[in-house]
């Protein structure tokens, strides 16, 4: 059996990560972090999660903001960035310089977000 793809989610609220892990952990090894240095930490553990997905919304370092200094450490990994609100400049720059693969909406459809992942791995 193929190993499954490891997929790093970071938020700060539980309910969001909970919800991550019971719709995406039978297809995905699943990796939480509940902040932006955390996450990074994970990455640092687990080079080889080839997905990231980030709230946007976050205190201390914003979703960008993470997936910035994560994508300068580790290039060869995708990111995407969930938030609950409409798209932002913020955003739109980071689809257009290609910071990140994707902007997901709260809530999230799932078949959307697989859809992403395995039509790129």
């Amino acid at each position: 059996m193929d190993r499954k793809t490891k997929f790093l989610y970071v938020d700060d609220e539980s309910i969001n990560t909970k919800l991550i892990e019971i719709n995406f952990s039978e297809r995905y090894e699943i990796l939480i972090a509940n902040s932006g240095n955390k996450g990074l930490e994970v990455l640092n553990a687990n080079p080889d999660t080839s997905v990231v997905l980030s709230d946007m919304k976050m205190p201390l370092m914003n979703g960008l903001e993470f997936i910035r200094q994560a994508k300068c450490r580790f290039p060869d990994k995708r990111y995407y960035i969930l938030s609950g609100f409409d798209i932002t400049d913020e955003i739109q720059d980071a689809l257009d310089t290609g910071l990140i693969e994707k902007y997901f909406r709260k809530p999230f459809n799932r078949r959307e977000i697989e859809s992403a992942i395995d039509n790129e791995s």
